[in-house]
């Protein structure tokens, strides 16, 4: 059984599901039916997500609607419009106000990226291969040659290892 989904807003049950598609890229909105009425969101004349999102802000304080990206220009009242920046620096320039809006559409307000798995192991093999060397080294400093044959063999492992992981 699947969990009902909660109003963006007001955390009340979901009943008006939203969606945008602006340059490919999809943005939904959940609502409850109060939420949806007091937001304008049933009016049939149409709505800019952007702006039913920037009128969800969680800090909508008088100073955002000032804020003026000091190198292109744009207002909160062009990405209002638009539904983008007009440049880098917009991130910035709007932060108090995109910082609640991405909270509320994804995981986090930081982008992280993803990695491929063959990367990341490649990556794993070559730190591995990075530490077992320094080990040997200090080994063969300490005159340790048990240890460090044991650090020699384990590297000779781990290389072939990653010649297996070398890109097709």
């Amino acid at each position: 059984m699947t969990t009902p989904l909660k109003c963006d807003l007001c955390g009340k049950p979901a009943t008006v599901h939203l969606t945008q598609i602006v340059n490919n890229k999809v943005h939904k909105v959940d609502l409850c039916e109060g939420c949806a009425q007091a937001k304008g969101v049933t009016d049939p004349s149409g709505f800019s997500l952007a702006d039913l999102l920037l009128k969800t802000s969680l800090n909508p304080e008088p100073t955002a609607e000032g804020v003026r990206c000091e190198q292109c220009g744009f207002t909160q009242a062009d990405f209002k419009k638009h539904g983008r920046f007009g440049c880098p620096a917009c991130y910035e320039a709007f932060k108090e106000v995109l910082a609640p809006m991405l909270g509320n559409m994804h995981k986090g307000t930081t982008h992280i990226g993803k990695v491929p798995q063959r990367a990341l192991e490649r990556k794993s093999l070559y730190d591995r291969l990075t530490q077992l060397q320094g080990e040997l080294d200090q080994a063969i400093k300490a005159e340790r040659y048990e240890d460090a044959a044991r650090y020699r063999d384990e590297i000779h492992q781990v290389k072939q290892a990653f010649d297996g992981k070398a890109p097709d």
